[in-house]
């Protein structure tokens, strides 16, 4: 993720940046209240989960001579993909 990607999640959350409202600030400062900071936090993990599962279906197969392994490799990796954007988000 990149500083960008992570302000957008920001304020699509709810978050407010004061440089909206004071243009000398020199830096990004948000406000936002707890349901703010908690929407921010789901959308992060599901941006992280999503750039996770795409690694993992980016791996390259190691049997391609060999097509029932192969297949076998294809499934995993898809599965993995799978559980990984699966995932939930748990508060202890």
């Amino acid at each position: 993720m990149n500083k960008e990607l992570i302000i957008r999640m920001a304020r699509d959350a709810g978050w407010k940046d004061l440089r909206e409202y004071d243009s000398e600030m020199q830096e990004d400062i948000f406000m936002g209240k707890t349901q703010d900071l908690e929407r921010f936090a789901i959308l992060v993990a599901k941006q992280q989960r999503e750039e996770d599962a795409k690694l993992v279906e980016s791996m390259t197969l190691e049997w391609l001579d060999q097509p029932e392994f192969a297949q076998v490799e294809r499934t995993t990796i898809q599965d993995c993909a799978k559980i990984i954007r699966q995932r939930a988000i748990t508060y202890d």
